[in-house]
């Protein structure tokens, strides 16, 4: 063998780009984000063709963290654009459902619900009203069964808010929020900076090894690091933590 071919393909092995020896593998989690329900913030960048330029972008960049996440966690993302269907969910481990303003149907709730007793995952968050109410989208339906519920508008008004270091977060977190809604039910761990009577984050165990992870806020979802004058909210952390634990 010609010594500098020898030496060429020597060096293109140990740096892991010699395609015909190179190993790949899968991630192992698949996360589905659904933007069927008329969702306000998130949607698929492909699919935003001819919409608001800086909308557009916002969900790129949103995207771009979000992938960074689910990269991190040895996982994938997925959308679901249609009615949530049992086979759908057949092979995703987190099913992500962010602030809808549409009704699910009887079914779409039956196949959330029956997906959730056989170990599956769920991360939902709502807002306050402005953005979507509870007669406008009855995600409410989905996660009573489990002893969990969105209730009124927080009263608080101080912005900003902490995770509670525990199972989800090791360690306490800066997190935003600004008005959003109580979370009934569950273990609280995130609450504002003004009381902890009216938690926002809340998350629960089922037997079965399925996991729920219920928000009142959906700024640090949607990696709003910063907010009216603080910069240094710890999103990028909290989501990490938060998808670590409902992926495992």
């Amino acid at each position: 063998m010609n010594l500098r071919y020898f030496i060429l393909t020597l060096l293109l092995l140990l740096v892991g780009i010699d395609k015909p020896f190179a190993q790949t593998s899968s991630p192992k989690y698949r996360i589905l984000v659904d933007i069927a329900h008329k969702q306000k913030f998130w949607n698929d960048p492909e699919r935003m063709t001819g919409m608001d330029t800086n909308k557009v972008k916002r969900v790129i960049s949103m995207t771009d963290q979000f992938k960074k996440t689910a990269s991190n966690v040895n996982a994938e993302l997925s959308y679901i654009s249609e009615e949530i269907k049992p086979e759908l969910l057949t092979n995703c481990r987190l099913l992500f459902i962010h602030i809808p303003s549409a009704q699910y149907t009887v079914n779409e709730i039956s196949s959330i619900t029956k997906y959730l007793e056989k170990g599956g995952a769920l991360f939902l968050v709502m807002d306050e009203d402005y953005w979507s109410t509870l007669e406008q989208t009855n995600v409410n339906d989905i996660i009573k069964p489990f002893g969990i519920h969105f209730g009124n508008q927080s009263p608080d008004t101080i912005i900003g808010g902490y995770t509670k270091a525990g199972i989800i977060t090791s360690v306490n977190l800066r997190i935003p929020f600004e008005g959003g809604r109580i979370v009934q039910g569950g273990t609280p761990f995130c609450f504002d900076n003004q009381t902890e009577e009216y938690p926002f984050g809340t998350y629960m165990s089922l037997k079965n090894g399925g996991k729920i992870i219920v928000m009142g806020d959906g700024m640090v979802s949607l990696y709003m690091t910063k907010w009216k004058g603080i910069n240094d909210y710890q999103c990028q952390e909290f989501m990490h933590d938060i998808f670590k634990w409902l992926l495992e």
